[in-house]
This record gives C-alpha cells, structure tokens and sequence, in this order.
C-alpha cells in the first residue's frame, strides 16, 4: 500500500508521478540519441561525414603493411634469430596480416553505406522532417 501525504485523497496522484509521464521519458531518450543528429544536420565538409571510415582503412592499411613485413622478415633471415622468436614471427605475420586486411575491407564496405543514407535522406526530406517532428517531441 502506498504512503500518501496528509491532504491527498486516494483518487489523487502525487505532483511527482504527473510530472513523469511515458510519453515524456520517450521522447527524451530519442532526443538524447547521438546517432538520429548526426544524420539530420547537414554536414559541413566530407570530413565530418568520412572520417571514421578513413581512419579505419589508414590503421587497417598499417597494420596490414606491418604483417607484410614480419612475415617477409621470416621467409627472409637467416639463422641470427633464435628458433623461439621465428616462431612467434611465423605466428603474428599472418595474424597482423589478417587483422589489417579485415579492417581494410570493413572501412571499403562502410564508404558506399554511409553514401547510400546521405542518398536516402537528400532523397526523402518530407519524410525526414516528419519522423523528427514525432520523434523529437
């Protein structure tokens, strides 16, 4: 049983739960999504919109030229390395290898999606307007 206090009836409800109404807490979550604001404002330059895909292919291009070279350190030296230390070569070769192709094609896929939403929203401003008129409330 809830506690009320002195002076309220029991068909009221406490100024604390009218302030917190579903509707509300909704809109203040949409309104605090990071994602949905970056797509509605206009960018100002290709920077702010390509920079996260760029980055990925820059490290992903970097760690897979640093798998090139380990793992053409090991076909290419002689004996002066330690057996333990060519086999740990042997195994972070391709491991960087792999690890830098990945991030290589991860950052070519993003390129044409993030393209293909600029696209979709120039397309569609009615609709664009329309659900941040409903979602922004």
């Amino acid at each position: 049983m809830e506690i009320q206090p002195k002076g309220m009836e029991e068909g009221e409800k406490s100024p604390e739960r009218k302030d917190l109404l579903p509707s509300q807490t909704a809109s203040t979550l949409c309104i605090s999504s990071r994602s949905e604001s970056v797509w509605n404002a206009t960018p100002r330059n290709k920077w702010d919109v390509y920079h996260k895909p760029v980055i990925v292919l820059s490290v992903g291009g970097a760690v897979f030229l640093f798998g090139v070279a380990i793992t053409s350190l090991t076909c290419l030296t002689t004996a002066n390395i330690t057996v333990m230390t060519k086999e740990a070569f042997k195994l972070c070769g391709p491991a960087f290898l792999s690890l830098g192709l990945m991030l290589v094609v991860c950052g070519l896929v993003w390129i044409p999606i993030i393209r293909k939403k600029l696209r979709q929203r120039q397309k569609y401003p009615l609709l664009q307007s329309i659900k941040s008129f409903f979602f922004n409330r």
